[in-house]
């Protein structure tokens, strides 16, 4: 009966010798069960089992106490029972924990990135507002004829670095984004190049040179940007750590082509490579080559799952360097890629009202300049109770309002216009920092009319003053 158990059990009879054991027990111990019977317990346990395991035998308060038990990657919990009678005895059983400490630390860690999306959702928002200032700013002086020459290359030079910089927080935002996958036709380079900006100062930090080869004319990936993201951040992440782990400069190179209908990528790196007998085993869950506490054993699995879904294949094999190559395998789609349209750049007629509405000094600062300057007329307000009072009286063309705001939020707001006064809520357009939720985001998407995503070019602003205008004069 004992054998049936899936736990490892041992007797020890009042001497402290080992009376019987379950072939669970002599399989944990790597020996026979006729040799374990009859031998002191404190002899056939591993180092430092002992203590634990006397504790648990130990009569008096505390007795029958549960603790854990180290076995290199395995953790048991162990417990004693006392079985009085004529022969006494103790019960000691050893379960296997490893799989629940697994799941257990796999939970926490989905909890740690559930709170990091919404982390980053604040900082995004934080960081984008001033950067809509730096960015809007630096395109107001670009367009300004009275700006000196010598002042030219400097305000280009502030506005790039802006843009590269809110570039880095629009890729941690598509990466923190939670919502259902959303399937379309993906250009792979923009996926790529995505993600090696994301990870372009760990590059740098790990002394790694990338190279990213691209065939021309590569048709797109039927996939969620996200999830596609999601897989090659993995890839070469790990090809980093590898390199990394060596201690010397190295190369992570990235080849994507055309193949039939087939779309195949590879991401090689000219690390240490796996060790044999390991590659078989990189896609299971828990599974890592990292030293322990430096991995989860989930990025690859996950990243195979993703493939698998998008009806792909995904494997490894030793790099041309001697490091490790993954290829990717999939699908190419049937349709063009989809690619966010970009701001028609027409020029708007002036003379419309305009109501600014945003908690942002800098950025109603900005936005009354720029507006002033092309000939229009501004008023602002600092938050949506103040907004509401001169939208409901004011006759704008166009209302552009935070969706962040205190006392009264930008979605409060909309639905106090649309009640008081529906023709202005018509008109209303929202810029936001902040796209990471996924309420937000829906919100946003279900008005059916184009929104600002802080930072923001002066040409989107254009684009949508010109839209005004033609609905003011059509």
């Amino acid at each position: 009966m004992a054998d049936a158990l899936p736990l490892a059990l041992c007797i020890i009879d009042a001497s402290g010798r080992i009376r019987g054991v379950n072939r669970a027990f002599a399989s944990l111990m790597e020996t026979p069960v006729e040799r374990l019977v009859g031998l002191p317990w404190p002899a056939v346990l591993p180092p430092g089992w002992a203590g634990p395991v006397d504790a648990a035998l130990r009569p008096g308060p505390g007795a029958g106490e549960e603790a854990d038990l180290q076995a290199g990657e395995l953790v048991f919990r162990v417990s004693a029972a006392a079985v009085p009678g004529p022969d006494p005895c103790h019960v000691v059983l050893f379960e296997d924990q490893t799989q629940r400490r697994r799941l257990q630390h796999q939970l926490l860690q989905s909890e740690k990135m559930s709170a990091i999306g919404q982390l980053i959702a604040g900082v995004a928002h934080d960081l984008n507002n001033p950067l809509a200032s730096v960015i809007g700013f630096a395109d107001f002086l670009a367009d300004a004829p009275d700006v000196p020459p010598r002042l030219r290359e400097p305000v280009g030079v502030i506005r790039q670095e802006a843009e590269r910089a809110a570039a880095i927080v629009r890729n941690l935002l598509g990466f923190a984004r939670k919502q259902e996958p959303r399937r379309r036709p993906v250009p792979l380079s923009r996926a790529l190049e995505s993600c090696l900006a994301l990870l372009r100062n760990e590059f740098l930090a790990s002394r790694v040179e990338t190279i990213l080869e691209v065939e021309p004319d590569l048709p797109p990936i039927q996939a969620d940007p996200t999830e596609l993201q999601q897989v090659f951040l993995n890839l070469l992440t790990n090809a980093a750590h590898a390199i990394a782990g060596a201690r010397q400069p190295g190369r992570v190179t990235i080849r994507a082509r055309a193949s039939g209908d087939l779309v195949l990528v590879e991401v090689e790196d000219d690390g240490p490579g796996i060790p044999p007998g390991q590659v078989e085993h990189v896609f299971e869950p828990f599974f890592t080559t990292k030293p322990r506490g430096e991995g989860t054993g989930l990025g690859l699995s996950i990243a195979g799952g993703i493939v698998r879904e998008l009806g792909g294949r995904i494997g490894v094999r030793a790099g041309r360097a001697g490091g490790a190559c993954f290829g990717i395998e999939l699908p190419a789609a049937q349709g063009p890629a989809f690619v966010t349209p970009a701001a028609t750049p027409l020029d708007p007629p002036a003379g419309l009202r305009v109501l600014v509405v945003d908690d942002e000094p800098h950025v109603l600062h900005f936005m009354r300049a720029t507006l002033e300057a092309w000939g229009h007329a501004v008023d602002e307000a600092a938050d949506g109770s103040e907004a509401l009072e001169r939208a409901v009286t004011g006759d704008f063309d166009l209302v552009v309002s935070d969706l962040r705001m205190p006392a009264l939020g930008g979605r409060e707001f909309y639905e106090a216009l649309r009640a008081r006064a529906p023709a202005v809520a018509e008109r209303l357009v929202f810029s936001t920092g902040d796209t990471v939720r996924g309420d937000t985001l829906a919100f946003l998407e279900g008005l059916g009319r184009p929104w600002l995503h802080k930072p923001f070019r002066l040409v989107e602003l254009r684009d949508l003053l010109a839209r005004a205008g033609r609905r003011r004069d059509g």
